[in-house]
C-alpha cells in the first residue's frame, strides 16, 4: 500500500494569519469529532488499515502473544484504610481489574471478598475505576468510575461490610478522588461546570475547577463550594487531610507547571467545619508537597533551592528547616509512616527506597529490586508499607515493609492462582549517548545474538517532568521475546535528574528533546546495534509529539514511527479540553515568542510533500477528551498527503476508549499486537516461536 488512502477533503480556504504567517489548515473540519463527515473518514481509515494489517504475517504471533501476556493473572499493590486492606486483582479473563477487600492481610491474601467490580459498569468492558477512597470510619468507600476511557469521572459509594450500593451520586467531576472530611460525614472533589462537552468526545476547553464538600446523603445541588479560582481557567486544586486530622491542605497549581502554592484550612474538633484559610506558600516559586505532620510543623517536599528535591519542616508561615537534604537521586515519592518517612528516589533512573526517622536520620535502604515502582502506599498509623513494583516484562510485584525494622517480604500469595504467558529472561544495559549525554536503557533478550545490526523499538516521552523508567508495557515482552531490540531514552523535559533536567526540555527548551532522541538514534546505529531500516520509533501523548517532530525533522533516521494520542497540532492545542494547562511545558501560541518556538517544531506544521516518510501507524481514542483525536486525525491526513515513500502511512482509531487508562484488557492486547506486528513488518523482525 502506497497512496491507495482513502479520500481526506481539503478545504484550501482554511488560511489565518498568525503573528504574520499564513498558516493553511485545510482539514479543519476534522476537529468536529462528531460531524457524519468525521465518523465517516474514521470508519474508511479503520477500513483501510484493517486491510493493510490483515496481510502480514506476523499480526497472528502478535496477537497470539499479546492475548497471552493479558490473560496472565495480577495483582496490585495492597493498602491499608480505616480497618480494612484492599487491593485490586485479575485472574486474567477479565477485562478490567476488581477490588478486593479483607479485615486483615492475611485474609487478603487468601482472596478475600470482592468489592468493587468495574466489569458490571458497562457491557464491552470500556467504563472503568478510576479511584477509590475509604472514610475514616471505614464506613464507606467512594469510587470513581470513567466511561470510555474518559477524564470525566462519577462518585458512587458502597458500605465497605456489605458491599451495599448507597444512593448518593456526584456527577461532573474530573481530576480528583473522594477526599473524606475526619468525621466521615462528607468529601471533597473537585468539580467542573457544565458545558465543554458533546455527545461523543469533549472538544471544547475546559472551564475552572471548584473545589466542592458533598455531604453524604444530600443532593449534589447543595454541596458546598470551598475554593476556585473564577478568572484562571487554568487552575489545579489538590486536597488532602493532614494524618492527625487537624487540617485540610490544599495544593494548587496552574496547569501542568510543577510549581505550587499550600494553603491549609484548619478543621475544628468536630471534624468537618473548616476554618479560614492560612496561605503558608501563596506564590508559584518550587514544586512543594504536603508529606505528613511533626508535632505543630508540616513536613514537606521541595524543589526549592534543591533541583533534585529535599525534605523539609515548615511552620505555617512558610520557613523552612531541612530534614533530609537534597542529595545524589532525585526525590520522586515521600510518605509518612508509622517511625517516619518512606522515601522514594532515582538514581540513573532507578529507584531506590530508603526509610527515615522524624529527624531525617537513621537512613535504611530498602533492598527491592524492580525497574519502577507502581506503589508506595503507608501511614502514620500502620506498621506495613506497601510496595509495588514493576520490571520491564513483569507489570508488578508487592512487597510489604515494616516501618520498624525495614524487614520486607514478597507478596506472591496475591497473584490469582493461574497460568499465562512466561516472559523471557532479559539482560538490562544502561548507556550513555556521548554527544548530547542522553541516558539510555538498552533492552533485550538474554540470549540475543549482537553480531549483526538488530531490528530496534525506541521508546521516549520527555516532557512534564515524568521520568522514564525501565518499568512495565504490555507490549514490551513480546517484542523482546519475538526478538526484537527496545530502547528505552531518558530524554530532557522529563523528570529523572530534576527540575534542572526539566527545564532543559521546555519552552524555548522543546528542541532539545527531540534532539536527544534523535542522538540516541544516531548511537544505536554507529555502535551497530541497529540500522535506519532496522528502527521504529515509539511514544504517547507527549511522546507522540515527540515521534511526530523526529519524523519531520529526521524522515531518514526511522523505518518506523508509532505515534499514540499525540499533541500534533501546537497552534491550535489551547482551544481543546484541558490543552491550555499544558502552557508551562509547550508555551502558548498566542505569545508571539512562544508561537515561533511552537511552529518550528508543530508536527503538523512540518510535514512536507514529496517527502519520503516513514512507515507511520497512528493510534488514536474516539473518546480521547485529553489529547482529543483531531491531533491524530489532521496530523494522518496531512501526512497521507504528503507521503512519496513507499512506507505506508495508517491510523488506527479505537472506538469507545479514550486517552489509554482503564482500557479493557482485550482491546489493550489487539492495539499492541497492532503496533509491533507493524513495526516487525517493516524493520525486518520475524517473531522466534
Amino acid at each position: 500500500m502506497t497512496a491507495d488512502y482513502p479520500e481526506s477533503r481539503r478545504d484550501e480556504s482554511v488560511v489565518e494569519t498568525l503573528h504574520g504567517h499564513q498558516i493553511a489548515d485545510p482539514y479543519r473540519w476534522l476537529e468536529d469529532a462528531d460531524s457524519a463527515e468525521t465518523r465517516d473518514w474514521v470508519q474508511r481509515q479503520n477500513a483501510a488499515t484493517e486491510a493493510e494489517l490483515s496481510s502480514y504475517p506476523e499480526r497472528a504471533w502478535f496477537q497470539e502473544t499479546m492475548t497471552a501476556i493479558l490473560a496472565r493473572p495480577r495483582a496490585g499493590v495492597p493498602v491499608q484504610e480505616a480497618g480494612w486492606f484492599f487491593v485490586g486483582r485479575n485472574d486474567g479473563t477479565q477485562a478490567q481489574d476488581v477490588v478486593s477487600v479483607a479485615d486483615s492481610l492475611q485474609a487478603l491474601l487468601e482472596g478475600g471478598r470482592v468489592l468493587i467490580d468495574p466489569n458490571t459498569l458497562s457491557e464491552d468492558g470500556t467504563d472503568s475505576l478510576g479511584s477509590y477512597t475509604v472514610s475514616p470510619d471505614g464506613r464507606y468507600v467512594a469510587y470513581g468510575v470513567n466511561e470510555s476511557g474518559s477524564d470525566w469521572i462519577t462518585f458512587r459509594l458502597l458500605e465497605v461490610a456489605t458491599g451495599a450500593e448507597v444512593d448518593d451520586v456526584v456527577t461532573q467531576a474530573k481530576f480528583s478522588e473522594a477526599t473524606w472530611l475526619p468525621d466521615s460525614s462528607a468529601y471533597l472533589y473537585l468539580h467542573y461546570p457544565a458545558g465543554g462537552r458533546s455527545e461523543g468526545t469533549e472538544t471544547k476547553a475546559l472551564r475552572g475547577g471548584q473545589l466542592k464538600l458533598h455531604k453524604v446523603g444530600t443532593p449534589q445541588a447543595q454541596d458546598e463550594l470551598i475554593l476556585s479560582f473564577p478568572d484562571n481557567d487554568r487552575i489545579f486544586i489538590g486536597p488532602e487531610v493532614s494524618d492527625d486530622d487537624r487540617y485540610l491542605v490544599i495544593t494548587i497549581s496552574e496547569g501542568t507547571d510543577p510549581h505550587t502554592r499550600l494553603w491549609v484550612y484548619p478543621i475544628a474538633e468536630d471534624g468537618r467545619t473548616l476554618g479560614e484559610p492560612i496561605k503558608v506558600i501563596d506564590e508559584f516559586e518550587a514544586e512543594t508537597a504536603f508529606i505528613r505532620m511533626s508535632g505543630d510543623r508540616l513536613v514537606l517536599s521541595t524543589d526549592l533551592d534543591a533541583p533534585r528535591g529535599r525534605v523539609v519542616t515548615s511552620d505555617l508561615d512558610g520557613n523552612f528547616t531541612d530534614l533530609i537534604p537534597e542529595g545524589q537521586g532525585t526525590l520522586q515519592a515521600v510518605r509518612g509512616t508509622s517511625t517516619g518517612l518512606a522515601v522514594l528516589s532515582l538514581i540513573d533512573a532507578q529507584p531506590v527506597l530508603s526509610l527515615h526517622d522524624l529527624h531525617g536520620g537513621n537512613a535504611r535502604i530498602v533492598p527491592i529490586p524492580g525497574g519502577g515502582v507502581v506503589g508506595l502506599n503507608a501511614s502514620t498509623k500502620h506498621d506495613e508499607v506497601f510496595v509495588g513494583l514493576s520490571s520491564t516484562t513483569d507489570p508488578t510485584a508487592s512487597y510489604v515493609v515494616s516501618a520498624a525494622s525495614g524487614e520486607s517480604h514478597a507478596l506472591p500469595e496475591l497473584v490469582p492462582a493461574g497460568a499465562g504467558f512466561s516472559s523471557p529472561e532479559i539482560t538490562v544495559t544502561r548507556r550513555v549517548e556521548p554527544g548530547r549525554e542522553v541516558p539510555y536503557f538498552l533492552i533485550s533478550r538474554a540470549d540475543l545474538d549482537f553480531s549483526q545490526p538488530r531490528p530496534t523499538l525506541m521508546w521516549g516521552y520527555g516532557g512534564f517532568r515524568i521520568p522514564v523508567l525501565t518499568d512495565y508495557r504490555p507490549g514490551w515482552p513480546a517484542w523482546l521475546a519475538a526478538g526484537g531490540v527496545l530502547v528505552i531514552t531518558n530524554l530532557r523535559g522529563g523528570g529523572e535528574y530534576g527540575s534542572s533536567w526539566h527545564d532543559e526540555g521546555r519552552l524555548a527548551n522543546k528542541q532539545n528533546v527531540f534532539d536527544d532522541f534523535i542522538a540516541v538514534g544516531e548511537h544505536l546505529q554507529k555502535t551497530k546495534v541497529t540500522t535506519p531500516q532496522q528502527l521504529a520509533i515509539h511514544g504517547r501523548s507527549n511522546g507522540g509529539l515527540l515521534v511526530g517532530a523526529v519524523m519531520t525533522q529526521r524522515p531518514d533516521l526511522f523505518a518506523v514511527a508509532l505515534p499514540g494520542v499525540g499533541v500534533m497540532d501546537m497552534l491550535r492545542f489551547p482551544l481543546f479540553t484541558v490543552g491550555a494547562a499544558w502552557g508551562s511545558d509547550y508555551g502558548l501560541p498566542d505569545d508571539p515568542a512562544q508561537f515561533e518556538d511552537l511552529l518550528a517544531y508543530s508536527p503538523l506544521h512540518n510535514l512536507r510533500e514529496g517527502t519520503q516518510y516513514p512507515a507511520t501507524l497512528v493510534v488514536t481514542g474516539d473518546h480521547d477528551d485529553r489529547v482529543v483525536p483531531l491531533h491524530s486525525h489532521k496530523f494522518m491526513a496531512t501526512l497521507q498527503h504528503a507521503q512519496a515513500g513507499d512506507g505506508p502511512v495508517l491510523t488506527r482509531i479505537e472506538v469507545n476508549t479514550g486517552h489509554g487508562f482503564g482500557k479493557p484488557a482485550a482491546m489493550v492486547a489487539s492495539e499492541w499486537a497492532d503496533l509491533l506486528a507493524f513495526a516487525a513488518h517493516h524493520t525486518g523482525l520475524q517473531p522466534e516461536s
